[in-house]
């Protein structure tokens, strides 16, 4: 069966599609809703990482905080994280430029570069489930934190989620 794509409804003569919302507005312009939809799920951001103060190096492993669902690549209590994480890091539109352990695949970081966001992304393909398609989330490449012990985690250092596809 042949599927069609459907029609883009019709444009006035000297009208423009408008822009998205990432393309248009700083990072601090944006609403509750347009920032949190930056996140494309892919979870990179929640594994655990070591810093070499010395060279200024982050390392991730391949260990997920224990509040990631390893499955959908989202916190399993995203509104109370800061409190049972006391080490969780909140992204706000101030800290993303200073963080460089940001994963270089993460729309934050992408819309403060001044970039667009890639193909897969949720915002752009209209499917979340791109993210994952396309190789992109930590699913089924990580383990959570609660199965590994803690001394062991600066073994599992892993460059995949440091790297763009």
């Amino acid at each position: 069966m042949t599927r069609r794509a459907a029609a883009a409804p019709a444009l006035a003569p000297g009208d423009e599609p408008a822009a998205p919302f990432w393309k248009t507005k700083r990072l601090g312009e944006m609403t509750d809703a347009e920032w949190e939809s930056l996140c494309d799920g892919c979870g990179r951001c929640c594994l655990l990482k070591f810093h070499d103060p010395a060279s200024g190096r982050y390392d991730f492993t391949d260990v997920a905080c224990k509040l990631l669902d390893t499955e959908s690549c989202r916190c399993k209590r995203y509104a109370r994280r800061k409190t049972i994480v006391k080490d969780c890091i909140k992204l706000t539109p101030r800290n993303v430029r200073r963080l460089r352990w940001i994963p270089p695949t993460c729309a934050y970081r992408l819309v403060a570069e001044s970039r667009d966001l890639y193909w897969w992304h949720p915002l752009v393909s209209g499917d979340p489930a791109t993210v994952h398609e396309a190789g992109i989330s930590v699913r089924g490449r990580v383990v959570s934190e609660r199965d590994v012990p803690e001394d062991a985690a600066q073994d599992r250092i892993v460059t995949w989620p440091a790297e763009r596809p």
